[in-house]
């Protein structure tokens, strides 16, 4: 084979190595782009603000639950978290009119009295503003037009105390309401009247004074010692109908709803029968991330159709021992 001279060689290398630097300059250009483009979606969903509008109490402990799973997504997330709540239907319904105002990204509320939130939901929608329910308004919440839900359904919760009672062969249980009007609450003692064999009778109390609320299930125990069984509707009110029966010197027991680390405590010493855990933690954590996952890939979970149960399941001292370090945490 005939060798080519010496120039017809250089010219070959040449023109081969720009080749191959064309060919890396251009996976160097498309390696670019790529990371581009992820950069660019990156930013597109980072910093997206949302607001969560509670209706509990400043320091209501399962509150402070809720809050902090919803940190913890937005954590997650990278979302501007904001939590505001006013256990006043009208205060609360401002709150979220002052979401919309701010243009927020996304928006979770409870809907603890549904009628008091209609308006400002719609404002929202119309405003562009995804907007999923948590906790409260279970019943409500497809009609206002949310894009989904987050909580326990009440009724089918309280029919399962009415049956639990049954089986702890109760006959006369106290329902104690501390909040009217609240649909959740309501429904919970109505579901236990439903299925519970024996006398079901409701009471109300201010939640927000733990003093009154001892005095005032203290005072019905004592008029009436057939009840055997108190049932409150939150872990610190089972504590204080603890004190109640004490102070009353009633024989009845007491199973709430709900829990928290001193609840935990009061299950696993045998003051109080059995807790209905909702996991606030959970509803407050998948709130935040569903409005991640509808801003950044059109996601809803339930498909605006059905809501997402994070309970009820029953923590009874046979059990506790499971929650008990989670609980320790904070998060349970």
């Amino acid at each position: 084979m005939k060798t080519p001279p010496p120039s017809s060689r250089s010219a070959r290398l040449a023109a081969l190595t720009a080749a191959a630097c064309l060919l890396l300059a251009g996976c160097s250009a498309l390696g670019a782009t790529d990371d581009a483009s992820d950069a660019d979606a990156a930013a597109s969903t980072a910093g997206l603000k949302v607001t969560l509008v509670a209706h509990g109490g400043k320091d209501d402990a399962f509150w402070q639950l809720v809050r902090k799973g919803a940190q913890a997504a937005a954590a997650k997330d990278g979302i501007d978290l904001t939590y505001v709540s006013d256990t006043d239907a009208a205060g609360q319904a401002e709150l979220l009119r002052d979401a919309v105002r701010q243009k927020v990204d996304g928006i979770a509320v409870t809907l603890a009295k549904p009628s008091a939130m209609t308006g400002p939901v719609g404002e929202a929608r119309r405003a562009g503003i995804p907007v999923v329910g948590l906790n409260s308004g279970i019943d409500d919440w497809r009609s206002a037009g949310l894009l989904g839900y987050f909580g326990q359904d009440e009724s089918v919760a309280g029919r399962a105390v009415g049956g639990k009672l049954d089986d702890l062969k109760a006959k006369h249980a106290l329902c104690v309401i501390h909040e009217r009007g609240n649909v959740a609450l309501e429904a919970r003692c109505a579901g236990v009247k439903k299925t519970f064999g024996g006398e079901t009778e409701n009471l109300y109390v201010d939640g927000t004074d733990m003093d009154a609320v001892t005095a005032t299930v203290a005072s019905r125990l004592a008029q009436d010692p057939s009840i055997d069984e108190v049932v409150t509707l939150g872990a610190q009110f089972a504590l204080a109908a603890v004190k109640s029966t004490d102070e009353a010197r009633s024989k009845a027991r007491v199973a709430t709803f709900d829990l928290n680390e001193d609840l935990v405590k009061a299950v696993q010493d045998g003051d109080v029968q059995f807790a209905v855990d909702q996991q606030p933690y959970l509803q407050g954590y998948l709130a935040v991330d569903s409005l991640w996952l509808y801003r950044t890939n059109g996601n809803t979970l339930g498909g605006g159709e059905a809501p997402v149960l994070t309970g009820p399941a029953f923590v009874t001292k046979s059990n506790v021992a499971a929650v008990a370090k989670f609980a320790a945490n904070g998060t349970r």
